[in-house]
């Protein structure tokens, strides 16, 4: 199973992309699509639809994973995060690819094991769980590769209930 994980923000989105067989995952690429802070929203949408577009065209996904809208003080924040995930998921969904949502701490939780887990334990854990040499140094893409997994390991036991 091929998954691309999504973690969406205006400025910088993340994404990874795992191949996940027999209970084994391994990572095929992941990086970031930035925003200079000259851009307007309007055009860090196009940038983030063409970014994950590209992904498309050259991948064929059995699925895609996002995290899901979580709550902000801030209602623009949440706003703007929102209309970033949109950008993300269009190109996704028009290639006809099952989108998948998870919340902030039932990724850590499945990556982890604690829903309160810190940026560094994810990455860490996205280091071991993918058997990386390297740690991913882009905090954005080490989110998405660890939403790939939540998906991954999501899927798998969700495979075993009868």
């Amino acid at each position: 199973m091929l998954i691309l994980g999504i973690d969406p923000g205006t400025r910088t989105t993340g994404y990874g992309i795992i191949r996940f067989d027999h209970g084994t995952a391994a990572c095929v690429e992941y990086g970031t699509i930035e925003n200079k802070a000259s851009l307007t929203p309007w055009q860090c949408h196009v940038r983030i639809a063409d970014g994950i577009a590209r992904l498309v065209q050259e991948y064929t996904f059995d699925a895609a994973a996002v995290e899901s809208q979580f709550f902000f003080k801030n209602p623009a924040t949440a706003l703007r995060i929102g209309e970033a995930r949109a950008a993300a998921v269009l190109p996704v969904s028009r290639a006809g690819v099952v989108v998948f949502e998870y919340a902030p701490a039932r990724v850590k939780q499945s990556v982890v094991g604690t829903g309160a887990a810190r940026k560094e334990q994810v990455q860490a854990m996205v280091r071991t769980l993918l058997g990386l040499k390297e740690p991913v140094a882009q905090e954005d893409a080490a989110d998405a590769l660890a939403i790939a997994l939540c998906h991954a390991h999501t899927k798998r036991f969700d495979q075993k209930v009868p």
